[in-house]
Order: C-alpha cells, then sequence, then structure tokens
C-alpha cells in the first residue's frame, strides 16, 4: 500500500552547467510529492498525515522554499533536488511497517523527476 502526501515550495535557482535558458536566474513553483510504502498498522494507517507532513516541512521545505537552491546545491536540476529531497528523508520515514518508496519533484506542470533512492 502507498501513502502520499503532496507539497508545494517556491524556489529560484540558476543551472550553470547548463546551456539554454535555465543557466540564467528565474522561479518555479515546484511540486514535492513524496510517497510511503507499507502496511497499515493497528490503527489502520500506514503513516498518519500528520507526521509525514510535519517530517517534510521541517526537514525539507524549511531549507528549499523562498530559497536560491544554489545555495543549497550546485547544479540545482530536479534530478538533484529529488537526490536531495530522498537523503533528508529516507531515515526519518522508516518505521517496523513502512519506508520511504519515492519522491517527485515537478518544476512545472508538465516537467518533473522521480526517484526511488537507487543512484
Amino acid at each position: 500500500m502507498f501513502v502520499l502526501k503532496e507539497f508545494e515550495f517556491d524556489a529560484a535557482h540558476y543551472l550553470p552547467e547548463y546551456n539554454g535558458k535555465c543557466e540564467k536566474l528565474h522561479g518555479h513553483t515546484y511540486k514535492l510529492v513524496v510517497k510511503v510504502e507499507g502496511t497499515p498498522d493497528k490503527e489502520g494507517m500506514v503513516i498518519d498525515f500528520i507526521r509525514l507532513k510535519n517530517i517534510v516541512k521541517e526537514e525539507v521545505l524549511s531549507q528549499l522554499d523562498h530559497a536560491c537552491l544554489n545555495d543549497i546545491l550546485q547544479q540545482p536540476s530536479a534530478e538533484n533536488i529529488a537526490v536531495w529531497v530522498w537523503q533528508r528523508l529516507e531515515k526519518l520515514l522508516r518505521g517496523p511497517n513502512y519506508k520511504l518508496y519515492e519522491v517527485e519533484i515537478w518544476e512545472t506542470k508538465t516537467s518533473g523527476c522521480i526517484y526511488r533512492g537507487d543512484l
């Protein structure tokens, strides 16, 4: 079973290793989707939505929202942001009946990245 929670954050970035429009400073309203895989516990939940929300807000959104992502990542592509988010959440979203399954980062409504911790 999968439990998921969706978040939004606003941030600026530029891609110094890219030759194109995105090499210049610009911003996005990013969508982040965090998916947890597991089995329901005695309360009937894989993970409490409030717990999931609080962990993501504290560990990820507090760092990324209204930030220049280049202050955090050298090349803040959607792919690198997804890996960074995974690394921040993976140990915290691991319990006796659940684990982090997938992180999605959407730069726009039509362009995003999915990471499952396999790099």
